[in-house]
């Protein structure tokens, strides 16, 4: 339980949290599924519409193992991500 609580404790955002996404100047490439229970698709929206210089990937038909369904889409995505730095 005191495991639980402090995942809990984490995750719950800050009040500022939201306006230090802003403040990122670095690229970020976000990936994850469009069904992805873990951690929420809106999540990732979220992040992406918040931070000036993300890209977003979402994948279809996809969960918390977006990465490894879309193996090689993603490798290719991240490739070129990376390539842009």
């Amino acid at each position: 339980m005191a495991q639980l609580h402090a995942i809990l404790d984490w995750a719950k955002p800050g009040a500022d949290s939201l306006d230090r996404l802003t403040q990122t100047r670095q690229p970020v490439f976000i990936v994850n599924g469009n069904d992805d229970i873990v951690v929420p698709t809106i999540n990732s929206y979220i992040m992406a519409r918040h931070m000036p210089n993300a890209q977003l990937s979402l994948y279809p038909d996809a969960n918390h193992g977006s990465i490894f369904q879309y193996a090689n889409l993603f490798v290719n995505q991240a490739t070129e991500f990376l390539k842009r730095l």
